[in-house]
This record gives structure tokens, C-alpha cells and sequence, in this order.
């Protein structure tokens, strides 16, 4: 599924079909493109066998997704169908969707090239399939603190900034192994107020979540 604002959804799609048919050339990807403004169909489910949701703008992919997150989420458990999700496709798998913004009141928390076209961060709901908010390009962006932010004022009660290159598989338990070359950073709230605490780990590492 794509939902991006430069209409560029079919390029994109092909470009995630070449990466699913080098690593398993028995699959056979199907597009499942949402203008933006537009809401995705939660009935295009029937008949796959799992749902990926890639990068693009993030508000735009809330938009989209948040209105049929009931209905997503019970076409997924019916089967059920594995989820993955790139970038804006990860970050909205959150029941609290942190999709952009770089000020906390005000305060520069991450780079401005990396606000999702908002200015105060903003958390939103999204498709509550992972027990934990989640961020993106957490090295390469900078966007570690945003999360950090979210958290430490109550607008998430924990979440997991990935790096790129980084793999998260979080089973129904909560349980979370984390692959690739990067870090998952595991940001919790601490104990004292507007404050929370942050744990690395790297490929072959598990937490809870």
C-alpha cells in the first residue's frame, strides 16, 4: 500500500516489487495505491497473504489508514496476515502514531528537514498493531529526539526509534528482535516528570515492548 503526495505511487510500487522478487520470486506483489486525501480499503485485503505499507509523506498515510484502523486490524487478525511496514509504513503500524514536527513548545527537538510539513510534533492514532509508538531514520535524520519528546511529555506511553537498515519483528506478546545494521532504541517514561529514559540494542538483541 502507498499513499504518497508527489503521485508517484506506481514508480514506488515497482520499486518495492523488485526487492520482493529478488528475495522471493515465488511472491507476487499487487498495488494497493490511496491518493492522498483518499482512504484505503480495507476489503483490497481479501484474497493476500500480508500487507505492505511503504515510506512517504506520514500525515498523509494517517490520513489514510486511521478512519478503517478497526477494520484493518480485523482483516489482518482473521487469517491472520503478517504486517511490515517502511518508514511512514512503520510509524503508523503504532496504536499513537508520532507523524512529524520538529519543535516541542517551541523547542528545536530534531531537524526541521525531517517535519513531515507540521512544526510542533504531533501524535495521532494510528493502526494499533504494535503495543509501542514508533519513529524512523532515527541516526541518519536525527529524529531520536522527537520520540524522546513525545514520550517524556505523556503523548506516548513508550516507543522504539529504529535507525535505517534496522528490522523490527514484534510479536502479539510485545516480544521484539531486532536484525540489520543499526540500532532500536527503546525509549520509555522515567519517574521523574517530563523525563524518560532511552536503551540501544543491535541485531540479535531482544526486548519487550
Amino acid at each position: 500500500m502507498s499513499a504518497r503526495r508527489r503521485g508517484d505511487g506506481a514508480e514506488q510500487f515497482a520499486r518495492y516489487e523488485a526487492v520482493l522478487r529478488g528475495v522471493a520470486p515465488e511472491c507476487r506483489p499487487v498495488p494497493l495505491l490511496v491518493p492522498v486525501g483518499g482512504s484505503f480499503a480495507p476489503g483490497a485485503l481479501s484474497g493476500v497473504d500480508g500487507l505492505l505499507v511503504g515510506g512517504g509523506l506520514t500525515p498523509a498515510y494517517q490520513d489514510a489508514l486511521a478512519p478503517v484502523a478497526a477494520a484493518v486490524a480485523r482483516a489482518l487478525a482473521e487469517r491472520p496476515l503478517p504486517y511490515a511496514g517502511f518508514s511512514a509504513g512503520a510509524v503508523v503500524a503504532a496504536g499513537r502514531a508520532l507523524v512529524g514536527g520538529w519543535l516541542d513548545r517551541g523547542v528545536p527537538v530534531c531537524p526541521d528537514d525531517a517535519a513531515e510539513d507540521l512544526e510542533e510534533i504531533e501524535v495521532r492514532d494510528g493502526l494499533g498493531l504494535v503495543p509501542h509508538t514508533v519513529e524512523v531514520h532515527a541516526a541518519q535524520w536525527g529524529t531520536l529526539g522527537r520520540l524522546v519528546a513525545a514520550v517524556a511529555r505523556g503523548d506516548a506511553a513508550c516507543g522504539v526509534a529504529l535507525d535505517e537498515n534496522t528490522l523490527l519483528t514484534v510479536e502479539s506478546d510485545g516480544r521484539a528482535l531486532v536484525a540489520g545494521s543499526g540500532q532500536a532504541h527503546l525509549v520509555r517514561s522515567a519517574r521523574a516528570t517530563g523525563s524518560a529514559t532511552v536503551r540501544a540494542f543491535r541485531a540479535g538483541e531482544t526486548f519487550t515492548v
